[in-house]
């Protein structure tokens, strides 16, 4: 199944997609109906795409679907906790916005390890979980850049969707993780109007950093999340390393490199 969510259209409105992971089928059910009565008090364009109760089915069900935002009980009764599946999550995507949820408010630093959002304790208060949803909304909006425009399409993707992008012939491909996308436009047409995370790393390929698994330097290849991988060429070797170096020490990301052997997809 392949899930286009992550595609729009000029004039079309985002929705997030929330998904709920709690092995308390109770406290699931309440969770859910107060983010309900939250979107629809405040007029959250918002809504709750998937509930689970355990590691297997989330992790099947993120491995299908994009989504947005992530509440994640940290203390499922399951042989993965929930920071065993912040950790996995955030090898594969460093964009969801994850907020966990427990009542043991010691492993709250630990949490926060993962790029968490919030960390809210249980039991649950409105007016806590309504000032969480305010700043999360607030966070959206402030953010530079949420889309892409396919070539001269009128087509959006969301920029943390994007993997890479790779030049064939005539053509753009736009590789997601899901499916990819072609336009019929030169590279020096978008490469200026692309957010400062794509960076050209070949004659034929733009990546974007944030889908960077680690890069082997002598072998000049860039292994992804999705375990492709692009080719380093010559000419963008040395600016592809100081952006990496910048982009680093800005965002704290840790990108590694090692030697290994590497096929250009």
């Amino acid at each position: 199944m392949i899930p286009f969510n992550n595609i729009y259209y000029l004039g079309d409105e985002d929705m997030l997609n929330f998904v709920l992971c709690d092995d308390n089928q109770n406290i699931l059910d309440r969770l859910s109906q107060m983010l309900e009565n939250i979107f629809v008090r405040y007029d959250y364009n918002a809504k709750i795409s998937y509930k689970c109760s355990n590691a297997d089915d989330l992790l099947d069900y993120l491995s299908k679907n994009n989504i947005d935002v992530l509440f994640l009980d940290i203390n499922l009764k399951n042989k993965l906790t929930g920071l065993d599946i912040a950790e996995q999550i955030r090898k594969r995507n460093k964009k969801i916005y994850i907020i966990f949820t427990t009542g043991h408010l010691e492993y709250a630093l630990v949490a926060y390890k993962y790029k968490t959002f919030d960390y809210i304790p249980k039991p649950f208060v409105s007016e806590r979980l309504e000032l969480t949803i305010s700043r999360l909304f607030e966070d959206i909006r402030s953010s530079v850049s949420n889309f892409i425009k396919v070539g001269n399409s009128q087509m959006l993707i969301k920029e943390n969707d994007i993997l890479y992008i790779k030049k064939e012939n005539m053509k753009l491909i736009y590789h997601t993780l899901f499916q990819d996308y072609s336009s019929y436009i030169a590279f020096n047409k978008i490469e200026n109007t692309l957010p400062t995370n794509f960076v050209r790393c070949h004659k034929s390929y733009i990546i974007n950093l944030n889908s960077i698994s680690h890069i082997d330097t002598l072998k000049n290849c860039i292994y992804l999340y999705n375990n492709d991988i692009c080719p380093i060429g010559p000419k963008y070797k040395n600016n592809l390393l100081e952006v990496l170096k910048n982009y680093e020490s800005t965002t704290k990301d840790n990108i590694y490199f090692n030697e290994s052997k590497c096929r250009a997809n």
